[in-house]
């Protein structure tokens, strides 16, 4: 080969080259990123819509279907999913993996804006993102008073105003959101008897406020020599201003807001919890920016609290609480340090093979060139180091070195025929530099179609398999050009040693050299044995083939009980606990039964510390809760994460009041590992069918944390409004639900500047005595039309409407335009794949009305998808190892013998997968 000859003739040349990869090498893997998985773009795009005080019905009739349906026409869709909670709206819109996710992001905002001037007023700005799999927290600070003498509300100020801002000029952060707060807000609580007794409506307070606390520009003046602008400073100084305003006249008298309304400067009700070991603190999650690095952020944040330690006043404690760069750390380090183990084993074996340190040296130097030039390669095409280009470089190690020793060898046996080791490095490496390029391109061909499978698993692995194909060229052209220029300056005379049979003279005869003596007689009794078994199967062709032939089919046979699952579950000393409460139950109930639930696991010897959010997401609710759970290190406690969860599920299925939905870590989606949905028109018809089959799926073994999205509906309050009895005082129904909505809901009507420069919410509300039950909601006086002389006139609101307890649904779940109602479980004791089978099983046993059909979704969707894709991609590398022989053997016949030996590696995969107690996953 060309570049053989030229390497031989200019070995100093030679020498810079592969200098230049390892230095380029080097100077790449400094900037590589680090993380625990590729960054991968999925074409997932969420819109929220907030529309405060509505129901599920509502938020569904008034904003989630009109978002569909402008969506719906957008090109490129493969899903179209919606959440209808109280007051908010969530439409997820999933694009199929070859559209581009900005071009998709923006073909979707187009569309809404399109809508947005139909909805309704009190509907608010749509938050349009791209979904991001790692979007969930990174980072997870806890704010909490250590003397008891610090409010609610002082933490949140604090943590809010200093230590989040800090939090969010770190470069990398994409948001940082407080859970668990209670901020600062000016809250004029109005007095329904007040208000009826004055003929004061809330519409004039809302009004008045708006009108008096405010700061407006004039334009400006000018003169010949300056221009001045002019504006009205009329906001309010104290909190206590807001009781002097004057909301009506009543007979020449002014009406002020002190008596219709308690002014207090408080905090905000309270609306989510966090618990740190069961105390109340303020948590400050922050999420990082699509793309960037998370161990580079974490380090950032890091930086930022201990430059802000000194800024902490006494009393308060800053904590971290959650910290994922740590798993990704390990993770990462676990990997390397593999990688560099089989380095090192791969060495010695070559050594005590060759027996000689030159050949060794020779052979060992491709290892790390290669290995160092593939980071080139990997900062060129975008990678980062993560799990998946760490686990190719460690699966090509033992690759990497084939090639170097075959041209080793063969340069040798020219040595040993005479030739001088100009001529052999050049005769060698021409001999069987085909054969080694075939052996090469048939690597290429397996994991070249790998790197651009579909799907999921392809975006994934797309890293995977490219890295590998890079590493393994760059091993060939060492083995080319480095190996051929090292043999014919640096001659072994004992290439292949073994030569000195006498006694041990030297201190390496000693040592080393009887370790390699040895050495060398196992593999002469190696040799033997193999010898006489393939003179046997020669001599018994049939049995050999029957031999061969049942242990396949028995491989096959054991394949299903190594069970399937998507990604493996890993134990990195933290799980989770998700929860709720009945529907309809208060946050402080929630609170109670979190706090038993904190008090349960804390008893754990292996638990370190518990942290607990409550209506921490997005529209979750105050039923719903999560308690994160970090657990001491691995090496320091007796049971694994798997053997503490069957004892603490039944520990916690004894608290009343709570159902557990999940117990450990959830999957890269953020659900669990097991999840499908029933689609159709009919909700009622859901329903009945949701019920049949849960009660089906709680007999299949190994499956717990079985919950649904159907729930008992969620008591409510029905208000019918008499429209004869309105029409009569002059009240319309747009009218009276802006009434309405202020007393109940609240409404903001503008903000307070303080002192130190921050403004805060004004808010005009009803008391909270005033408004908790019926029957205060049936006392509130609404203002109708003025009387013929001119007074202001209030009615009560029995008077013009039916008021009545009533239920409706908890959250209305929609797929491609159709209800939906979602059903998840964990596998425990038995693989996903098996318990998704069985689910299967039942699910093709029910007896589907038309127009009604069931869909697997999170890892179970994923898994099947990844063995597909995995089927075809190594179906690609069989074709291409074929043509790649038969052009080797100028054969079509002849590659076909080689290649029968492919089925048989069956055997070795599912004795060791077997051996180690694995699974076929993603990964495996």
């Amino acid at each position: 080969m060309w570049f053989t000859r030229v390497s031989i003739s200019n070995p100093v040349m030679a020498t810079m080259v592969m200098l230049a990869f390892v230095v380029l090498g080097l100077f790449s893997y400094q900037r590589l990123a680090v993380d625990q998985f590729p960054n991968v773009d999925f074409p997932t795009v969420v819109v929220v819509m907030d529309y405060p005080g509505a129901s599920p019905e509502i938020v569904e009739s008034e904003v989630t279907k009109k978002v569909e349906e402008a969506v719906n026409t957008v090109a490129g869709i493969s899903s179209l999913y919606s959440r209808s909670y109280e007051g908010t709206s969530v439409v997820i819109v999933e694009f199929n993996l070859d559209v581009d996710g900005r071009k998709a992001a923006d073909d979707v905002r187009e569309k809404v804006s399109l809508i947005r001037p139909l909805l309704r007023d009190e509907v608010k700005e749509p938050r349009i993102s791209r979904f991001d799999p790692q979007s969930v927290p990174i980072f997870n600070v806890a704010v909490l008073a250590t003397d008891g003498k610090k409010s609610s509300q002082e933490l949140t100020t604090w943590a809010t105003q200093v230590l989040q801002k800090r939090l969010e000029n770190v470069r990398g952060v994409g948001s940082v959101s407080p859970v668990g707060g209670v901020a600062r807000q000016i809250n004029l609580y109005v007095r329904p008897a007040a208000l009826e007794a004055l003929g004061v409506s809330v519409d004039q307070v809302v009004a008045a406020v708006r009108s008096e606390n405010q700061e407006l520009p004039m334009g400006a003046i000018r003169s010949i020599e300056q221009e001045r602008v002019v504006q009205i400073n009329a906001r309010l100084k104290r909190p206590e201003d807001f009781r002097e305003i004057v909301v009506a006249r009543k007979g020449g008298n002014a009406v002020r807001l002190w008596q219709v309304a308690d002014v207090t400067d408080g905090p905000q009700e309270v609306e989510s919890l966090a618990l740190y070991n069961g105390q109340r603190t303020v948590l400050l999650s922050v999420q990082k920016s699509q793309g960037e690095n998370t161990i580079g952020v974490v380090d950032g944040l890091n930086k930022a609290l201990a430059e802000a330690a000194s800024l902490v006043p006494p009393g308060v404690k800053v904590e971290v609480i959650r910290d994922n760069s740590r798993a990704i750390r390990v993770s990462v380090a676990n990997v390397k340090r593999t990688l560099f183990e089989g380095a090192a084993l791969t060495v010695l074996i070559v050594f005590l093979f060759l027996n000689s340190w030159r050949s060794t040296v020779i052979t060992g130097l491709t290892l790390p060139i290669a290995l160092i030039g593939t980071f080139l390669f990997m900062y060129l095409f975008g990678f980062t180091i993560n799990n998946i280009t760490m686990m190719a470089l460690s699966l090509c190690v033992g690759l990497l070195i084939d090639d170097a020793i075959v041209v080793r060898e063969n340069i040798v046996r020219h040595v040993q025929m005479g030739k001088s080791a100009h001529e052999a490095a050049l005769a060698g490496t021409n001999e069987i530099g085909l054969a080694v390029l075939a052996t090469t391109l048939s690597i290429v061909a397996v994991f070249l179609p790998i790197g651009f499978m579909g799907g999921i698993v392809g975006k994934f692995f797309h890293e995977f398999g490219i890295t590998i194909v890079a590493a393994v060229l760059i091993s060939m052209f060492v083995s080319f050009t480095l190996d051929p220029m090292l043999s014919s300056i640096w001659h072994d005379p004992q290439a292949h040693g073994h030569a000195h049979q006498g006694p041990p003279v030297t201190l390496y005869d000693k040592t080393i050299g009887r370790v390699t003596k040895l050495f060398d007689r196992l593999t002469e009794w190696l040799s033997r044995a193999y010898q006489n078994i393939l003179r046997w199967s020669l001599a018994h062709k049939l049995a050999t083939l029957g031999i061969a032939l049942a242990t396949f089919v028995g491989s096959i046979v054991l394949v299903p009980v190594l069970g399937t699952e998507f990604v493996p579950k890993a134990d990195l000393s933290e799980t989770q606990v998700n929860f709720y409460t009945p529907v309809g139950s208060s946050l402080e109930v929630t609170e109670s039964r979190a706090r038993q639930i904190d008090a349960t696991l804390r008893q754990m010897p292996e638990v370190r510390y518990t942290v607990t959010t409550i209506n921490s997401g997005q529209a979750a609710g105050k039923i719903y809760g999560a308690t994160y759970v970090r657990l001491v290190d691995r090496k320091d406690r007796q049971r694994s994460i798997d053997q503490m969860t069957v004892p603490l599920r039944e520990q916690l299925a004894r608290i009343p009041g709570v159902t557990v939905t999940n117990i450990g870590q959830t999957d890269l989606g953020g659900g669990k590992s097991l999840q499908f949905s029933i689609q159709g028109s009919d909700l009622a018809e859901l329903e009945r069918l949701s019920k049949g089959i849960m009660v089906k799926l709680r007999d299949i073994p190994g499956l717990v944390d079985l919950d649904s999205t159907l729930k008992p509906n969620k008591p409510t309050i029905s208000i019918d409004v008499k429209r004869d009895a309105a029409a009569d005082v002059g009240l319309n129904v747009n009218a009276l639900a802006t009434s309405l909505r202020t007393l109940v809901a609240g409404t903001t009507v503008g903000n307070w500047r303080a002192p130190d420069g921050e403004n805060y919410d004004v808010n005009v509300r009803l008391s909270p005595e005033s408004r908790g039950s019926i029957t205060d909601l049936q006392r509130m006086p609404i203002n109708v039309a003025a009387g013929a002389d001119g007074s202001p006139r209030s009615v009560r609101l029995s008077q013009v409407a039916d008021v009545k307890a009533s239920t409706g649904p908890n959250q209305i779940n929609r797929r491609d335009l159709n209800r939906e109602i979602n059903i998840d479980a964990n596998a425990f004791g038995r693989s996903g794949g098996e318990v998704s089978a069985d689910i299967r099983k039942v699910l093709d046993g029910i007896n589907w009305p038309p127009g009604y059909r069931y869909s697997f979704g999170g890892s179970t969707k994923n898994m099947n998808e990844s063995f597909s894709y995995a089927v075809g991609a190594l179906a690609l590398a069989i074709v291409f190892i074929y043509m790649i022989l038969a052009s080797q053997f100028k054969s079509f016949l002849q590659p076909l013998a080689l290649m029968t030996a492919l089925p048989l590696t069956l055997i070795g995969v599912v004795l060791a997968l077997l051996m180690f107690r694995s699974t076929l996953s993603m990964f495996s």
